[in-house]
């Protein structure tokens, strides 16, 4: 990994470290300890904030961070986001967070202070608040998910809702490669 490629430094001295194999849009804004994996893709003003004390950001490989997508992690918390995690337009990711590997977070929706399990998708619109979600469950559109009992109550991923996070997910893959070749990357 590279350091300091794009971005600025936190408060705290602190400044981004993003894989060589990563492709940043040029008007996405990293700022501090925000660790980017090899192959990510971060879309059209994206914002990634980790200059709270003691905070941090980190993108698995294969992720991708689409367009208006705003992670912010507070003081003394993370935010880690898995391999092949897609996070839709516009949706807001807060820490302390972690999303697993292969899961999708659909356009809009929030998550702030979750855990999300493995392969779990999220639809538009819905906010996950507070709790542990279990791997591969599926949140419908606009749900409130913000009690263990409600998590608990998630129904099961489908094939459909599976089929479409891995597509979107290689789709993105695809644009971070074409990106990097085409910015001689």
């Amino acid at each position: 990994m590279k350091g300091n490629v794009k971005g600025r430094p936190n408060p705290q001295g602190e400044s981004p470290m993003i894989s060589g194999s990563a492709y940043i849009d040029p008007t996405a804004l990293l700022v501090g300890k925000v660790i980017v994996g090899d192959e990510v893709f971060i879309g059209p003003c994206a914002v990634l904030r980790a200059d709270e004390p003691e905070s941090s950001i980190e993108i698995g490989e294969g992720s991708n961070v689409q367009d208006g997508v705003i992670i912010h992690a507070l003081k003394g918390s993370s935010v880690v986001i898995g391999r092949r995690a897609s996070l839709a337009h516009g949706c807001i990711i807060h820490g302390p967070c972690r999303i697993g590997d292969g899961c999708f977070v659909g356009f809009g929706s929030v998550i702030f202070n979750a855990s999300i399990g493995d392969g779990t998708v999220i639809r538009q619109v819905a906010v996950v608040e507070g709790v542990e979600v279990d791997a591969g469950r599926l949140v419908a559109s606009g749900s409130v998910v913000d009690t263990p009992e409600k998590a608990l109550r998630l129904a099961d991923l489908d094939d459909q809702a599976g089929e479409f996070a891995r597509r979107v997910a290689d789709m993105n893959l695809e644009l971070s490669r074409a990106y990097r070749k085409m910015s001689g990357g």
